[in-house]
């Protein structure tokens, strides 16, 4: 009879138990989901704050003087330390962890933005400029890596998916917000960074709330050392879809710094509105393509977004021939399908098979290749739109964007048939 009266209390602890461990379960499902979505609100705001400053280099070039060159050194300039950023701290989450790497980055990216609106010429806001891109490059590896680590088992492929439409959505909407300040805001060369530096401060203390989903190990002072470090599968993947990345992410940089430019020479009596809303057409039409494609099959994505690259560009030419600025639209938001298409398709096959300890660095050199791709190309316009003229310069840009193009085509159709190969050789 002890015996009996003993084991009772157990038996009545058991569903209060299995409550509380139920209830554990769902806030711990609730902490993942929130930081789920702030680390999507980070990656969304570190590439509005990219792109914000688009609709105001017009601005930028009639109080400053400022000549195309400049506005492509200015915007290169925050691609190239992002690039090296990305060579020196993609993989640094991966031994600190996520939250601090991603809090220390959000509070520079603040200060960057401090420094973006008291800019007063071109070295000024260059070296914002500088500062911003370092910051995002630590930023962009970690938040992606963990959106990656808070995979939902239930929602496959939804962070490959977030890692694809949030930059590009992010884009779009820095470019309509930074365009409607500048038809409506009295001063929108401060106004733009005042708010995005407000959203850094308020990401930065949010993050330190967040799931950390990094294990900490040493090695963070080695893995500083510039270099990339790709697992042998995704640097398979990268090799044959590498020039597909660099042909979409080229017209990118072209749209994001000389669009302007481009417009003014097309339509001189444009609006100052039009200038800007030509990237974000190429940004928008990006992110809806990334969320219609995003069960479809990734080699057959990126190959159909390399096709819708040549009547991109034909289109844009034509509007430098009379076809005037509807043309100019049509060609960005074709190659915004394009560069949806490729990113989209390219990162999911590069995602495929990653073990946690490969994703930051794998994500950081494919962010290497992509705004390499972007800036080096887009300095180079700048220099020869000083020599030989915008139309010109327009002319062979897109000319290099469609020939790379084709051969992205024919690297993608080649290794989807030596992937199909061993396929067959295994079904005999």
């Amino acid at each position: 009879m002890p015996d009996v009266m003993s084991d009772a209390p157990a038996v009545t602890d058991a569903p209060a138990h299995v409550a509380h461990q139920a209830t554990r379960t769902r806030a711990g499902r609730r902490t993942r989901t929130a930081s789920f979505a702030l680390n999507v609100s980070i990656l969304a705001a570190l590439l509005a704050a990219s792109s914000a400053p688009t609709p105001l280099y017009p601005l930028y070039q009639d109080q400053w003087g400022l000549s195309a060159l400049a506005v492509t050194v200015v915007f290169s300039a925050y691609a190239l330390a992002l690039l090296l950023a990305l060579l020196t701290t993609g993989a640094l989450s991966d031994h600190l962890g996520r939250r601090p790497v991603l809090a220390g980055a959000l509070l520079i990216a603040a200060a960057s933005m401090v420094l973006l609106a008291s800019a007063d010429g071109a070295s000024s806001l260059a070296i914002a400029r500088v500062l911003q891109g370092a910051a995002t490059g630590a930023a962009t590896s970690a938040a992606g890596a963990a959106l990656l680590d808070l995979e939902n088992p239930r929602r496959p492929g939804r962070s490959a998916l977030a890692n694809s439409v949030t930059p590009v959505a992010g884009m779009a909407t820095g470019v309509l917000v930074s365009t409607l300040l500048v038809r409506f805001a009295p001063t929108p060369t401060v106004t733009v960074y005042v708010l995005l530096a407000a959203l850094f401060l308020a990401q930065a203390i949010a993050a330190t709330f967040t799931t950390e989903t990094a294990h900490r190990h040493a090695g963070a002072l080695p893995s500083l050392r510039p270099r990339v470090s790709i697992p042998l599968p995704a640097r398979r993947t990268l090799l044959a879809a590498g020039v597909a990345v660099g042909a979409v992410w080229a017209l990118g940089g072209f749209y994001s710094s000389l669009s302007p430019a481009l417009v003014h020479l097309v339509a001189p009596d444009a609006p100052q509105t039009a200038r800007g809303m030509v990237f974000f057409t190429l940004s928008a039409t990006a992110a809806l393509t990334v969320w219609a494609l995003r069960r479809r099959p990734p080699r057959a994505t990126a190959i159909g977004g390399c096709m819708s690259v040549l009547p991109a560009a034909a289109l844009t030419l034509s509007g430098l021939h009379g076809t005037g600025l509807p043309a100019v639209y049509g060609g960005a938001a074709l190659a915004g399908i394009a560069f949806g298409a490729v990113s989209q398709g390219v990162l999911r096959m590069l995602l495929a098979s990653l073990d946690e300890r490969d994703r930051a660095a794998t994500l950081a050199a494919y962010y290497i290749l992509s705004y390499l791709s972007m800036s080096l190309p887009a300095v180079a316009a700048g220099a020869a739109t000083q020599h030989y003229g915008l139309g010109t310069t327009s002319h062979a840009y897109s000319i290099t964007a469609a020939l790379l193009a084709l051969a992205a085509l024919a690297a993608l159709t080649a290794s989807r048939r030596g992937a199909a190969r061993p396929e067959a050789d295994r079904s005999h």
